[in-house]
């Protein structure tokens, strides 16, 4: 039985997650407030780490707010999204691999 095990083991392919960047992207309308609110609720960053993240966004009209795999990088777009739908603003936020 060991051995049996011991060969299906051996044939798994265990590999890591593929990481995707969540990105925010600038646009003239929604507030550096808001954004560091996003920053801080929806990727749990600190203040100072929020206000850094959105002061990128705001001079290179884009910024990492996270790195995650897949599944956790398409939930936090999402609720990206909804959080400035519901509060009007049009920001962008998309994701790309690692």
């Amino acid at each position: 039985m060991n051995e049996l095990k011991e060969q299906i083991l051996d044939k798994i392919d265990v590999r890591e997650p593929s990481m995707y960047k969540v990105i925010l992207m600038n646009d003239n309308y929604t507030t550096m407030d808001f954004v560091i609110m996003i920053l801080m609720m929806v990727f749990h960053k600190t203040h100072d780490e929020a206000q850094k993240v959105m002061l990128q966004v705001h001079k290179s009209g884009k910024g990492i707010a996270g790195v995650y795999p897949f599944e956790i990088a398409e939930t936090k777009v999402k609720h990206v999204e909804a959080l400035a739908e519901k509060h009007r603003f049009p920001l962008r936020c998309a994701m790309e691999e690692d």
